[in-house]
């Protein structure tokens, strides 16, 4: 029995499903390949990705192969209850609703799985953390899954270290076409999407303090440096802060950033990188926000206990007001902010990862009895069979090596 708000938003739901698959032409060829061949028929899978349309159109591509499959979201805030109810009235079991308190969240999270899935598709890891924790009667009928995010990827990689890890886990973060893509273009894009929506501020002459400068804030510092803001990214691994300075950014620890910017994201996948310290040396209006995939980036329960003052300053914007006057502004309770503020990755990006998702769950069912447990790479002709598909869809030709030029790169003598 799905656990969703109201089917009665299906109207709205459905139409947004149908946008993104006209805007999604990987998934629609591998959709009309499913509907023929039927791999995943008597598969039962559970996914748990920010249920929105893109997402939905994975489930429908999955259910169109005959999976039999259960959907939930990965983050309290980012489920549209309009898109949830458009998965229910195609008949596919559903839980999750916006703003689930974290003790619904997780009944969501139990109820998808209660099936028994073969195959996760998880964002996040709280699939595989519960079937490691409290559902081990699960782990006999799992094959494996496969991880959407950086976050959920670091999460499975502690497990393995500590030879926890029962079935092998995909790392769909870890393949070119997603995090090249996805991560640099698709966050780039939608964080800002969701800041300016959701703030209706300019951003031009701001300064913009990004935290971290994996693909992830490439992509958020190349996209504010477009809207015409100064950008400063703060760092802990030096490697990454010679290339932010390099690409033309200043670079400075968080305590000195805090003092100069005007807008903040948080892009790190770490806890506690705008804490107590820093928000007593911000300005007056600063805006923080996060994009990374849990709440902890910035502090924000730090920041509840030494405000003297919370108060919603505008829809999904709270603000704090500090003992020195100042206030402070926190967008979507420093949850995913393109998310949780907006719609998401636009649609073309997502048809590459979910096109990446959709063959590599394919992939864990065919070789299911040849996968050990662990951590394990998209394998390349996965890759690039789905750079080749998307340079097709958009017309794209590019040169091949002659046999003369193979021969050429694989001689030592020149």
């Amino acid at each position: 029995m799905s656990i969703i708000r109201d089917i009665e938003l299906k109207d709205s739901g459905l139409r947004k499903i149908d946008w993104v698959r006209s805007n999604m032409p990987l998934l629609r060829s591998i959709e009309e390949r499913f509907i023929k061949e039927r791999p995943f028929a008597g598969t039962k899978v559970t996914l748990s990705v920010h249920l929105e349309a893109k997402t939905a159109y994975l489930v429908t591509v999955l259910a169109a192969g005959g999976a039999d499959i259960r959907a939930t979201g990965s983050n309290p805030l980012s489920t549209q209850d309009d898109v949830a109810a458009a998965l229910v009235s195609k008949g596919i079991e559903t839980f999750a609703f916006y703003n689930a308190t974290p003790e619904e969240y997780a009944t969501h999270i139990e109820a998808a799985l209660d099936h028994g899935p073969n195959i996760i598709i998880d964002d996040g890891g709280d699939l595989v953390h519960m079937v490691h924790t409290k559902r081990t009667d699960l782990l006999p009928n799992v094959y494996g899954g496969c991880e959407e995010t950086t976050t959920g990827i670091v999460r499975l990689k502690a497990m393995a270290k500590a030879g926890e890890l029962k079935f092998p886990m995909i790392a769909v973060n870890n393949a070119q076409c997603k995090y090249l893509f996805d991560n640099r273009y698709g966050t780039g894009q939608s964080v800002w999407d969701g800041i300016n929506r959701t703030t209706n501020l300019i951003v031009a002459g701001k300064t913009v303090v990004v935290a971290g400068y994996g693909w992830c804030g490439k992509g958020v510092a190349m996209r504010a440096k477009g809207f015409g803001a100064k950008v400063v990214v703060t760092e802990v691994d030096p490697i990454k802060a010679i290339e932010a300075y390099m690409d033309g950014f200043e670079v400075m620890p968080m305590a000195k950033a805090a003092k100069v910017g005007d807008f903040f994201v948080t892009v790190t996948g770490c806890r506690d990188v705008i804490s107590a310290e820093h928000f007593a040396l911000m300005k007056d209006g600063a805006i923080m926000c996060n994009a990374g995939h849990f709440d902890v980036e910035v502090a924000v329960a730090e920041l509840e206990k030494i405000a003297v003052k919370k108060e919603l300053r505008r829809n999904n914007i709270m603000g704090y007001t500090l003992k020195n006057g100042r206030t402070v502004n926190v967008i979507a309770e420093g949850r995913l902010v393109n998310l949780a503020a907006g719609d998401g990755h636009p649609a073309e990006i997502m048809d590459l990862s979910f096109a990446l998702q959709a063959l590599s769950a394919e992939y864990v069912l065919k070789h299911k009895d040849e996968l050990k447990p662990g951590v394990i790479g998209v394998p390349a002709e996965i890759d690039v069979a789905v750079a080749n598909a998307k340079l097709k869809a958009l017309g794209i030709e590019y040169d091949r090596l002659t046999d003369a030029q193979k021969a050429y790169l694989d001689s030592w003598e020149g």
